[in-house]
């Protein structure tokens, strides 16, 4: 999926071990689209939302074949939501389709079907948030709320137990500023949050660390930070966070796009720049995940890249989610929504 000049419905399977592109089948693949989700549930690629409709599909790699989701009592049609996957489920939540939306469901591709979440307790409507899937909870955190017309960054966010239905507020208490368009991740223990943007066209090299069995946050250090951005990636190595790319602008007009990034250790509070040699050109928008024993960048903006680069850095493998509930109750650079 995504944009260049059009919205596509095509994509392509990459082997860092051959350095080979094999193309996704288009046969019953969803509609094209942009600004949608996609999660990994150990056997299959799951893709929803971003379109005037409530479709999605699952993709087998290995047969190289589309299944529709199913459209009953899906969630209403959204674009800048999010999903989690949490181990049977993919998790969907918030978004906009004109006004922010405080809405979600829960999609089990073993039947087909779709849940609705509890909105009792729930976080404010809200659009380019984040969220993390803890073993046991999904945390969404920061995003816009409103419309087009009287939009407003949040750093409000909600804890969501689907075992429960329920939700419970995460606090405000040292969270950082407002924000939208930031990275967020889990750690196996804390959220990390970092960077991003606000209606003020202020950019971000602050961040915090969320901690939910004791619902506070602690900042995360400046002191070798890389220079503020939004729309950048971020990946979890096992025991660094790296973040990269990204744009941001110095006067509120004029955008730089980076190729720059940097690793940050919790266990020390610390960054470490990521090198620039061969770098990926400098871009926004673009997606990175983690191997276990790289990240690897692709794509985005501007100019529509179909390039991308291999960063090797060493950690270790990513944490095991905590699978047992814990005993508590339970104008930066935007893309053209589609």
């Amino acid at each position: 999926g995504g944009l260049n000049d059009n919205l596509l419905n095509s994509g392509g399977r990459y082997n860092p071990s051959t350095d080979n592109w094999v193309a996704t089948s288009t046969t019953n693949a969803p509609g094209a689209r942009s600004g949608h989700t996609a999660v990994w549930t150990g056997t299959e690629m799951i893709v929803w939302g971003a379109t005037a409709d409530t479709t999605g599909g699952r993709y087998n790699p290995v047969t190289n074949n589309w299944t529709a989701t199913s459209t009953t009592n899906a969630p209403d049609f959204r674009y800048y939501h999010t999903a989690v996957w949490t181990g049977t489920e993919m998790v969907v939540w918030g978004g906009a389709n004109f006004l922010a939306l405080n809405t979600g469901g829960r999609y089990n591709p073993s039947t087909n079907s779709w849940t609705a979440t509890s909105i009792t307790d729930a976080p404010s409507g809200r659009r380019s948030h984040t969220a993390v899937w803890t073993g046991s909870e999904m945390i969404v955190w920061g995003g816009n709320g409103g419309n087009n017309e009287d939009s407003f960054d949040l750093n409000t966010g909600g804890r969501y137990n689907p075992l429960s239905d329920s939700w419970t507020a995460t606090t405000t208490v040292n969270a950082p500023a407002a924000r939208d368009f930031h990275t967020a991740l889990w750690t196996g223990n804390e959220m990390i949050s970092w960077g991003g943007g606000d209606e003020a066209r202020n950019f971000f090299d602050t961040g915090g660390r969320y901690d939910p069995d004791t619902d506070t946050w602690t900042a995360t250090s400046t002191t070798n930070v890389p220079e503020s951005r939004t729309n950048h990636t971020a990946v979890w190595i096992g025991s660094e966070m790296i973040v990269w790319g990204g744009a941001r602008s110095t006067n509120g007009i004029d955008i730089t796009y980076l190729d720059t990034g940097g690793k940050y250790n919790p266990a020390t509070d610390s960054w470490t720049a990521t090198s620039t040699n061969n770098a990926p050109g400098a871009r926004f928008g673009h997606t990175a995940i983690w191997t276990d024993r790289e990240m690897i960048v692709w794509g985005g903006d501007p100019g529509f890249f179909v390039s991308g680069g291999r960063y090797c850095a060493q950690g270790g493998p990513t944490p095991t989610p905590r699978a047992t509930p814990r005993p508590r109750p339970t104008p930066h650079p935007r893309p053209t929504p589609p």
